[in-house]
């Protein structure tokens, strides 16, 4: 296991990228190329080294499933980026107004200097990866801080990067919550966040004190609407597809459903249909993920608890009557939850785990009004054949992201932004979104001899007067 850094060695490396990133401003296609296919053979030498890295962390989490949701999506976004970046690069120019004519102008994409990465242990690879491999599309140097919860991991990312890369390209730092706070502390160009809202909070706040940028994707209570023209067996087993993956520790995993009334056993049995199908059964099946750790796993245990002191229905989903859970392997049943009211604890916090709250709903609008209520959350995900209420979900909500018909595939869309809104992040990355996200913008007025602009100098005057006349009746 490698040694955390220092406080004082995070700082050294931060000043030699700042001072590199001042020295040269311009960085070629053919160098962000390059370190683009260095992440790329990183990716392509030591798949197989990172995914057992992830299972070791999380005591069960199979290669599959990082090949799936960590190295897929990275190598799609790489795919695309390498593809894209020529065209990405590109100064845009830009229509001028008829005031300026016959001067032009146009938009020069720059790398804003030092990007800071601050990722979570969920999906430990590629929410690492994929901001970082956007930041260098752009030109950045960056500094990754991945999460001390998946320390083999994380130690493993440290080594290859610095196999890959010089310190002053891309550097990764580990350590625990004290060394990521002044990590957020930095004066970094631009600072990316991955987390919980809570802390969310916390890296806006020491990121301000320097006038930085942030990128904050951070969770919240993602949604599921069935609507009554929904097939309910097909609706149920994309549902339970997204909220198991990864046992639920996803943050734009469903956190709720909303179904008409009369649907709760009709749904109840076609979860449990879905859910014998995609984990015919839960402990020692090494295609389900463990919780991440004891405290997480107390906490959905106390989750549960709470909602059934209070009065909720819990309807354990487990296809070969397997315990519920056990401490060895942290392998959590899921669990439908009916009869919630607001003042349970799992309807106020994102549940981040394989427990599944149903509300059921009147009306549709009853429904939309339900999620207006709440803080904006990470995701929407409608069920449905009927086009005017999906229209009227869409229209009627707004979200991070929206998947119709299915859940999460909206973040393997290369050339679709992912971010949150509200209490559930802001910015966005992910394709050309992300590389404007990480470049600074700069406009470039390229005045012309023959402009006209004296005619609106002082003194104002007649000729001032009949300029701004002839100028109205051109608008």
């Amino acid at each position: 296991m490698l040694p955390n850094t220092t406080a004082g060695a995070m700082r050294q490396i931060f000043e030699a990228q700042h001072q590199a990133s001042r020295q040269a401003f311009e960085v070629s296609q053919a160098i962000r190329r390059d370190r683009l296919q260095r992440l790329q053979r990183l990716i392509d030498e030591h798949e197989v080294d990172l995914a057992a890295a992830v299972q070791s962390d999380f005591g069960v989490r199979s290669a599959e499933l990082t090949q799936v949701a960590d190295m897929l999506l990275l190598r799609s976004m790489l795919a695309q980026t390498l593809k894209s970046l020529p065209r990405w690069m590109k100064p845009e120019k830009v229509a001028t107004p008829v005031h300026l004519l016959p001067s032009r102008a146009y938009v020069m994409r720059q790398p804003l200097g030092v990007v800071g990465i601050v990722a979570p242990w969920n999906y430990p690879v590629q929410l690492a990866l994929a901001p970082a491999l956007t930041a260098l599309a752009a030109g950045n140097r960056v500094i990754l801080k991945p999460s001390e919860l998946t320390p083999l991991t994380s130690a493993l990312l440290c080594e290859l990067v610095a196999k890959f890369f010089s310190p002053d390209e891309f550097c990764v730092v580990l350590g625990d919550a004290a060394l990521a706070a002044d990590f957020v502390r930095l004066p970094f160009d631009h600072l990316i966040f991955t987390g919980s809202t809570e802390t969310g909070r916390k890296v806006a706040l020491a990121a301000a004190a320097n006038l930085t940028p942030t990128t904050l994707e951070l969770g919240g209570k993602s949604p599921c609407i069935l609507d009554a023209t929904a097939d309910m067996d097909a609706a149920a087993l994309k549902i339970a597809h997204g909220k198991l993956l990864n046992a639920g520790q996803t943050c734009i995993a469903p956190d709720y459903v909303l179904l008409p009334r009369g649907q709760e056993e009709t749904f109840t049995a076609a979860f449990a249909r879905a859910v014998a199908q995609l984990f015919p059964v839960v402990l020692g099946n090494p295609d389900y993920a463990s919780i991440i750790n004891d405290r997480h796993h107390d906490r959905l245990k106390a989750l549960l608890n709470d909602a059934q002191t209070k009065g909720a229905r819990l309807v354990p989903v487990n296809p070969a009557n397997a315990l519920h859970s056990t401490a060895h392997t942290r392998q959590m049943v899921p669990v439908l939850v009916f009869n919630t009211n607001p003042e349970m604890k799992l309807m106020q916090e994102e549940i981040f785990g394989p427990v599944l709250p149903v509300l059921p709903y009147d009306t549709l609008g009853q429904a939309i009004a339900d999620i207006n209520e709440r803080p904006r959350p990470l995701a929407i995900y409608w069920f449905g054949r009927n086009p005017l209420a999906q229209a009227q979900v869409l229209a009627g909500t707004v979200s991070g992201g929206v998947c119709v018909n299915d859940t999460l595939t909206h973040i393997a869309h290369d050339k679709l932004p992912f971010g949150g809104v509200g209490d559930s992040g802001w910015g966005a990355y992910h394709g050309i979104t992300g590389f404007l996200r990480f470049s600074q913008q700069k406009p470039v007025m390229l005045a012309s001899p023959w402009s006209r602009v004296d005619l609106f100098y002082p003194p104002y005057g007649p000729r001032f007067k009949t300029a701004m006349r002839l100028i109205k009746c051109l608008f």
